[in-house]
C-alpha cells in the first residue's frame, strides 16, 4: 500500500474512533508529519488529556503510553509497537529503588518522567528535563535521591546546593555522543552554536552553548539569530527544527544519535493499531493513583 493511501486510512480511522494521534519529537519524519500533536513525552500526555478524544494513539515508547494512561484513565491508550521500550527506564526497578530508599531514609525521591509507572508510584515527585532544576530546588530537603538518569541528575546538581544520591542509569543513545565528536564539528563549523540535551554526558554538556529539553531546542533555535546549529540529541528532532527554521542549518552532532526504539513505529503499525484497537496500555489503579500523585506534585509547582 502506498504511503499516501496508508495516511488517508489512518486519518479516516482516527475520525471514526474519536482518536488523537500523538508523536514524540524523536519519531520517524513521516510519523511526525501525520500526527495531531508532536512534542515531549509528558507534554503530549497532558495535551491529550485536555482533548475530547476517547482514544489516544501514542507514537513513542512504553513509559510514555503509561503516562497517558495515568493522566487519562478513562481513555483507551494504544501503543502501536508494544516492543518500543526505553533502556534507561528499564535500568531502575521498584525493588532497586526501595533498597535505595532504605539506605537513605526520609530522603525524597525525584524521578525523571522517563521511567515506568511503577517507579513513579514509588517516588515523591516527578520531573521533566525542562523543569528538573526547578523541581529539585522547590523541595525543602537538603538531600534528594535522583532517578534514573545520572547525566540529567549531574546537570541539575550543578544548579543546586543540595546533596544528590544518583541512580546509575543513562540514555544509551545520548551517551554515545562523545566530546571529541562535538569538538571536531565545532572546529569545522566555528560559527555554529552547539545545543544538547541534559541526558548527554556532563563532558558533552560542558561544551554546549545551550543545554535544554527538546521543546527548549525548538524555542532556542527559532529565536536565536544564529543560522547554524550542531544538535546533540536524537536525530528525530531535526524534522521539526528544519520545518520551523528552513533558512537555518542543523547538523547532527553524531550519526550515533539514533534511538532504535524511537524508530520502531511505522505508518503501517499505526494503521494496524487503529484497525485492531490494540495493543492497549493500561496502568492499574493501585499504581496509577500514587504515580499520578508524583506527577501532580510536579505540575503544582508554579511556573516562572
Amino acid at each position: 500500500m502506498h504511503a499516501d493511501q496508508i495516511t488517508q486510512e489512518i486519518r479516516t480511522l482516527l475520525k471514526e474512533r474519536n482518536a488523537v494521534l500523538l508523536a514524540h519529537n524523536y519519531m520517524r519524519d513521516e510519523v511526525q508529519e501525520i500526527a495531531d500533536i508532536t512534542g515531549d513525552s509528558l507534554g503530549l500526555s497532558q495535551e491529550a488529556a485536555r482533548t475530547a478524544a476517547a482514544v489516544i494513539v501514542f507514537c513513542g515508547v512504553h513509559f510514555m503510553a503509561e503516562s497517558a494512561s495515568i493522566l487519562s484513565p478513562d481513555k483507551t491508550v494504544l501503543l502501536p509497537r508494544l516492543d518500543a521500550g526505553c533502556p534507561m527506564a528499564d535500568m531502575v526497578t521498584v525493588e532497586g529503588l526501595r533498597e535505595m530508599k532504605a539506605r537513605h531514609p526520609g530522603v525524597p525521591v525525584v524521578t525523571y518522567v522517563n521511567s515506568s509507572a511503577a517507579v513513579k508510584a514509588e517516588s515523591d515527585i516527578c520531573c521533566t528535563s525542562a523543569n528538573a532544576v526547578k523541581v529539585v530546588n522547590s523541595l525543602p530537603d537538603r538531600e534528594v535521591i535522583f532517578v534514573p538518569d545520572r547525566n540529567l541528575g549531574q546537570f541539575v546538581a550543578a544548579h543546586s546546593d543540595k546533596t544528590f544520591h544518583f541512580w546509575d542509569g543513562y540514555c544509551p543513545t545520548h551517551e554515545r555522543l562523545k566530546p571529541e565528536d562535538v569538538q571536531r564539528l565545532k572546529a569545522e563549523y566555528p560559527d555554529a552554536l552547539f545545543i544538547c540535551h541534559p541526558e548527554c554526558n556532563p563532558a558533552v554538556s560542558a561544551l554546549a552553548d545551550h543545554v535544554c529539553s527538546t521543546s527548549g531546542m525548538y524555542d532556542f533555535c527559532r529565536t536565536n539569530p544564529a543560522t547554524r546549529f550542531i544538535v546533540g540529541t536524537e536525530a528525530g528532532i531535526l524534522y521539526r527544527l528544519r520545518q520551523e527554521s528552513p533558512r537555518k542549518e542543523f547538523i547532527l552532532a553524531s550519526p550515533a544519535l539514533v534511538c532504535p526504539n524511537m524508530k520502531l513505529t511505522s505508518l503501517e503499525d499505526i494503521l494496524e493499531a487503529l484497525k485492531r484497537m490494540t495493543p492497549v496500555v493500561k496502568v492499574p489503579e493501585e499504581i496509577r493513583v500514587p504515580a499520578k500523585r508524583a506527577l501532580d506534585r510536579m505540575i503544582a509547582i508554579p511556573r516562572d
